[in-house]
């Protein structure tokens, strides 16, 4: 299904979520466009750089950040763009900006990490040197945010050209399986890349998003949210 609105509306403008859109839509164009393949080559992540066993053209240190802005083709940013701008503003409302930044970031990294880990442990040397690229990994993470943060909201969306509206708890819930099934699925196969998509990122970045918002939910620093984007009581 293709998220069209999920239902919340925001109490203010989403600055943050607005600014990693259009900083994406900025890379893509202005940079990938014009020379996509060594573009790809050299902004992306290599998983074989953690463990030295290739050199990439950037350090690790450098490329997990760089490659959350990179995108293979237009259906692959318009799709990260789509679920980024529907779900992270009302994670974003939630968390506050700069807090939020902080998550987004934090969550791509123990995405990329994740996927690196299944690489290296059960891939082959040609898979760690796959580059490795795209924001799915931290918008996994939101979207695991969402999934605890607004349990009572209705996604509309589109399965081909119907419309439909189903809570987000199942969309989000079945996105995840799907994604932990794939990467099962690429584990089993002896590809950890689960065919050319890094559905272990997916599935780090959900854990993560979902972890640390209950965590900062039991703490005391955020609180669960009704469908209509105000606090709901903690138990």
């Amino acid at each position: 299904m293709l998220p069209l609105s999920d239902g919340v509306p925001a109490r203010r403008f989403p600055i943050a979520n607005v600014s990693l859109i259009v900083a994406n839509f900025a890379v893509w164009i202005f940079y990938e466009l014009p020379h996509l393949n060594s573009s790809v080559f050299h902004a992306s992540f290599y998983p074989c750089t953690v463990n030295a066993s290739c050199h990439g053209p950037e350090s690790w240190g450098v490329s997990w950040i760089t490659a959350m802005f990179l995108h293979g083709s237009w259906d692959h940013i318009l799709g990260n763009m789509l679920f980024l701008a529907v779900f992270g503003k009302n994670v974003e409302d939630a968390f506050g900006s700069l807090r939020y930044l902080a998550f987004y970031f934090a969550g791509g990294f123990v995405a990329m990490m994740t996927q690196t880990a299944m690489t290296l442990l059960f891939g082959t040397a040609a898979d760690s040197r796959v580059p490795n690229l795209g924001a799915s990994g931290a918008i996994a993470a939101v979207l695991g945010a969402f999934f605890v943060l607004y349990p009572d909201a209705k996604v509309l969306g589109l399965i081909v050209i119907f419309p439909v509206r189903i809570s987000a708890w199942f969309f989000l819930g079945f996105w995840f399986l799907y994604q932990l099934f794939e990467a099962n699925f690429g584990l089993f196969g002896s590809r950890a890349n689960g065919g050319g998509v890094a559905f272990f990122a997916h599935v780090g970045g959900f854990i993560f998003g979902l972890v640390v918002t209950r965590a900062l939910i039991g703490f005391g620093r955020l609180a669960p949210q009704t469908s209509r984007g105000s606090l709901a009581a903690l138990q």
